[in-house]
């Protein structure tokens, strides 16, 4: 049987980089990866005008250290997202211009989410990111979901509109679908909600020339024949002397092992012995976000020459969360944005062409009839994708942080787990990712000195 140091599951960010690391330290290395090809959560795509794009995520910003040291590291080069000009909120069934603080809001309004903006930042700071169980109060943070804590800190209900808007903007689920707790902790996680939320300043700040695929792409290079695509790993049994993976085709032996696919993937593979119940239990309590994500282009970004930034929230329609995506070298217009959570699923039962129509018809109302006439579409329906389930990453519902926390990143014995929803710091994001592959082949190295 094949014998390697390691076994890396998943070709991601995340198990690239525990791969990178380890095998610059000298060890084996083979990363099994179940697709036709690397990225995992990013993925590129080509409009029919030859201009590439991002389909999967794609925004680092300031802050996000190590998946930026990672770019600059792999010869790759960022740029600036489009940011100058008017935002749009849309409720009530009219679009409001703004370029403050206000997010469109009517004055009295914006006072009161600011007032709710700042009660979630000071909760946020008590949050201990290493252990948010042991958070102060954290069984009553847990205990409830954002939305009731939300009903109970204001009776404004545009404001309420509006965080049940935002919720969904950062997970890609419903604000009552995940605790207080794990909302406080990934705020906090990511600096604040306000750097989460930005794009100059925050973490929608740049993009890579190329796409974020490219980084992938650029590590599994390095990496060559290690990287095993169309191999998908189907069961892990561990004992004193190692741990034997069986994947699609034969199996593999090796000392240690490092779980790198999303956690509700992760409580799919076999493990004997059986896992430890707390940790079974995160795998079927950590789902995956409802997303699909669109591409929109266009002859020229039209909307710049109304004084538009591109950006609209919309408090109203389905297609909700709007930013401007055009390449660098302003080739052709492009419009990105998002069906999220509850959208999300009631589009996907619909046709491709139901829900071209459906965004189409969303952007007109915010940019008028030029939206109605681009020169392509691209979507990409995350859940429908067979080795991911849902993006933009994963959530904990109330009281899973409280009684399972500390078995999401701890390793049962040889098994290591990685993945953006298991770091600690900007948690859910590609920086995320790359930081847990390093944890996990530190401790692998730490573990074999």
């Amino acid at each position: 049987m094949e014998h390697v140091d390691v076994v890396v599951i998943g070709a991601g960010l995340a198990g690239l980089s525990a791969a990178r690391m380890l095998t610059r330290a000298g060890k084996t290395v083979a990363v099994l990866e179940a697709r036709d090809r690397v990225a995992g959560r990013n993925h590129g795509a080509v409009f029919g005008n030859g201009v590439p794009i991002e389909m999967g995520g794609q925004w680092v910003g300031p802050g996000q250290d190590a998946v930026l040291a990672l770019i600059d590291e792999l010869g790759l080069k960022t740029y600036p997202s489009y940011d100058s000009g008017a935002a749009l909120t849309y409720y009530d069934g009219a679009a409001h211009r703004y370029d403050d603080a206000s997010f469109g809001l009517p004055e009295p309004d914006a006072v009161e989410a600011g007032r709710v903006w700042e009660a979630i930042t000071a909760l946020a700071e008590r949050v201990d990111l290493e252990t948010p169980w042991t958070t102060s109060g954290a069984e009553d943070l847990d205990r409830q979901t954002f939305d009731q804590w939300l009903l109970g800190e204001t009776t404004n209900a545009l404001v309420i509109r509006f965080f049940r808007l935002i919720v969904p903007a950062l997970f890609s689920a419903e604000a009552h679908e995940l605790s207080l707790l794990h909302f406080l902790f990934y705020m906090k996680s990511g600096k604040s909600l306000d750097v989460l939320v930005a794009t100059t300043g925050g973490a929608q700040e740049s993009r890579v020339i190329g796409g974020t695929h490219r980084i992938s792409e650029r590590m599994a290079a390095e990496l060559g024949d290690a990287v095993r695509l169309d191999t998908a790993a189907s069961g892990i049994t561990q004992s004193d002397a190692g741990v034997v993976v069986d994947f699609d085709g034969g199996t593999i032996c090796a000392d240690h092992v490092v779980v790198a696919i999303p956690q509700t993937l992760a409580g799919r593979l076999r493990y004997s012995p059986p896992l430890p119940a707390a940790r079974d239990a995160v795998t079927q309590q950590f789902p995956a976000g409802s997303v699909i994500k669109f591409n929109i282009a266009y002859p020229t970004p039209f909307w710049r020459e109304d004084g538009l930034s591109g950006f609209v929230m919309s408090l109203d329609h389905a297609f909700n969360v709007v930013l401007d995506n055009s390449p660098h070298d302003e080739s052709c217009g492009v419009l990105v944005g998002f069906l999220e959570g509850r959208h999300a699923r009631a589009s996907s039962e619909l046709t491709a062409e139901q829900r071209r129509e459906l965004v189409l018809g969303d952007l007109v109302d915010y940019f008028g009839e030029r939206a109605a006439k681009p020169i392509d579409v691209l979507e990409k329906d995350w859940n429908a994708e067979e080795y991911t389930r849902g993006c933009y990453g994963g959530r904990l519902a109330a009281g899973v942080w409280t009684n399972y926390g500390k078995a999401v990143a701890t390793p049962v014995g040889r098994i290591h787990w990685a993945g953006a929803e298991t770091s600690d710091v900007w948690n859910g994001y590609m920086d995320g990712a790359v930081r847990s592959g390093y944890r996990a082949a530190a401790a692998i190295l730490d573990a074999t000195a």
